[in-house]
């Protein structure tokens, strides 16, 4: 049996962005693209659902990137209504996609796709359809040793 991907208290964590990997929008997000934005605004980085500013849904607990990408580990806020909403569908395995919301700060131009390679982490939603394939919220016992890689990330950059 599959482990369920958010526990009780609405905790969820996954990848919201993998690196060397070419999304539906011809972007390729390369290691290291996140780190001065990670710097910048790490605590600002808002968790909303499918990029909408009037609906934030939760708060990251964990942001970090690693040797995959950028994993997040995330909880939703009890009582708000869309939240509640939200946990369940996890829950039921009907919701699970992961996107970034962000501004490009430097990028170059290859065979037609485009390599970000620096970029200003805005938000980090949950979506229905992630323009990356592999931006998913994880089922919990795949992503226990992902979440302590980056919450040691996170507490060494601060």
């Amino acid at each position: 049996m599959a482990s369920i991907p958010i526990d009780g208290d609405g905790r969820f964590s996954g990848y919201a962005s993998v690196f060397n990997r070419v999304d539906a929008g011809g972007d390729i997000v390369m290691p290291g693209a996140f780190a001065k934005s990670l710097t910048k605004r790490r605590d600002r980085i808002r968790l909303l659902f499918q990029h909408d500013p009037k609906e934030p849904v939760g708060t990251w607990e964990a942001i970090g990137e690693d040797s995959h990408g950028l994993f997040v580990a995330g909880r939703l806020v009890a009582g708000v209504e869309r939240a509640d909403a939200l946990r369940r569908l996890i829950e039921d395995g009907a919701l699970d996609g992961l996107s970034i919301g962000f501004r490009t700060v430097k990028a170059t131009r290859e065979g037609g796709k485009r390599k970000l390679w620096q970029i200003d982490l805005f938000e980090i939603s949950i979506v229905t359809f992630p323009m990356m394939e592999d931006a998913r919220i994880a089922p919990s016992s795949l992503s226990t040793g992902a979440a302590i890689a980056a919450a040691t990330q996170t507490i060494r950059n601060r």
